[in-house]
């Protein structure tokens, strides 16, 4: 195929990028460079199927040709972004979101969202599956990010509906990795950085919270297997293994040999309506993709920490 990615020099987008190039696609990446690394797409560069175009979605597109499959990846999406960022954010979401979807619309490509888990808010509903309909705070610090994602899949269904357009919605739940930035506030990047460090591991308030992370390959493999599907979605993308925020930051000392301590530290405000509990129901991502995560969390965060000390010595 032909593949448009928005956000691809993104941590997730460039991943994705990789595996479609690795499959023989011929991909175009499009990015504004706002958050995304252009160290990202190093290995994707080497491909005589790829191009870059540096370009902001929320702006009208160039001309870029004809595509079987646009991939909307575009968005900051980390709670440091949520802060500096929240305008940019929603307009990427809205805007940006239109004018990829009119292309896909156009051409009769098949249209990925790439949604989020944060559409479900601080849910009351546990584990979540894709029929939950959230419990968010529309004016809080994280709505930039909350209502924006809201806002695209409203839009990608009503294109779906109005004027048919072939949509598919993933709810991405929380990823991790090699290539990300040990500055994006995410708990895992900050862990690692810190006990790398010797430094205390700072968890907000008691740790006793919960995320259930989902390792980059997986998480790709997930997203790729719901391109090639005829699902229209949403689609829960995430590993169902829960993991509270103490005991993820006291299994990344133990992974890196560190002498550091885990410390409780009080939420900031711009924390405000962090969810108390996280974990995706995939029932329905094994039932009609055949897909589900493979990669442990401790061999998954090995992967992390080995590129993370990589990347400290080269620079």
């Amino acid at each position: 195929m032909r593949v448009l990615v928005a956000g691809g020099s993104g941590f997730i987008g460039s991943h994705l990028v990789d595996l479609l190039l690795g499959r023989g696609d011929e991909v175009v990446a499009i990015d504004s460079f706002v958050t995304g690394r252009r160290s990202n797409l190093s290995s994707a560069g080497s491909w005589s199927g790829f191009r870059l175009v540096v370009h902001d979605v929320t702006e009208p597109l160039p001309d870029l040709g004809t595509f079987d499959a646009v991939l909307n990846l575009a968005s900051p999406a980390s709670p440091a972004d949520f802060a500096s960022l929240p305008l940019e954010i929603l307009l990427v979401g809205s805007t940006g979101t239109r004018h990829l979807l009119e292309l896909a619309g156009g051409q009769g490509s098949r249209f990925l969202q790439a949604s989020t888990s944060e559409i479900y808010g601080d849910p009351l509903s546990h584990p979540q599956a894709e029929d939950y309909l959230g419990n968010v705070d529309p004016t809080g610090p994280r709505s930039c990010y909350d209502e924006a994602k809201r806002f695209g899949e409203a839009m990608v269904s009503a294109h779906r509906r109005a004027l048919g357009t072939d949509t598919t919605i993933a709810r991405i739940f929380n990823t991790y990795g090699e290539r990300m930035a040990p500055s994006d506030g995410r708990a895992v990047t900050s862990f690692i950085d810190q006990a790398l460090r010797g430094e205390p591991l700072s968890v907000y308030g008691t740790g006793t919270q919960t995320r259930s992370f989902c390792h980059v390959s997986d998480q790709v493999a997930g997203l790729v297997a719901l391109l090639d599907s005829d699902v229209a979605g949403p689609v829960n993308i995430g590993n169902p293994t829960e993991v509270t925020m103490f005991g993820l930051a006291e299994t990344i000392i133990d992974l890196t040999g560190s002498a550091s301590r885990v410390e409780t530290v009080p939420l900031p405000p711009e924390r405000k309506g962090d969810p108390a509990r996280r974990c995706p129901d995939i029932s329905l991502a094994r039932s009609v993709l055949g897909w589900e995560p493979v990669v442990s969390l401790r061999d998954g965060l090995l992967r992390m920490i080995d590129h993370f000390r990589s990347v400290e010595s080269s620079g």
